[in-house]
């Protein structure tokens, strides 16, 4: 009779692991999420239209001025200029420019947190907020 030794352990163990993901993949691919996999931040929620959006213009983000978590953040359309190959949309973090930028699926990012998508420029901002932990904007250059 075989014994189990530590690799073959290790094969059997990163075996189940990728058959889980592939399950969970699946699973995912086939439940009902909403629109492209983007789930609207709270508070973004509008029977009929995605979050944060209004209903000129079916697609432009709506301007939003709030305090969140102590920072004022503030958000609009813009028109033309250095913004327009972005998204079109400005979005400010206590009065200074958070540099963000709609992709081709119609998610947002920013610089702040470059690698993790969102569905409103609203959500993007908030989500800077939190990642900033207190600490000031800092220009690009």
């Amino acid at each position: 009779m075989s014994q189990l030794t530590r690799r073959s352990a290790l094969g059997i163990t990163a075996s189940a692991v990728a058959g889980l993901g592939l399950a969970g993949t699946a699973y995912a691919a086939t439940s009902s999420a909403p629109a492209h996999g983007v789930v609207p931040a709270a508070g973004d929620e509008h029977s009929g239209h995605m979050g944060g959006m209004d209903h000129t213009g079916h697609g432009a983000p709506a301007p939003f001025d709030e305090v969140y978590q102590g920072r004022r953040i503030q958000g609009a359309p813009t028109q033309g200029g250095e913004h327009a190959h972005h998204g079109g949309y400005s979005v400010q973090i206590d009065g200074k420019e958070l540099h963000v930028m709609r992709n081709a699926d119609g998610t947002w990012i920013s610089v702040v947190n470059h690698y993790e998508t969102f569905a409103t420029p609203r959500a993007v901002a908030r989500a800077a907020v939190v990642e900033l932990q207190g600490a000031s904007l800092v220009p690009l250059a």
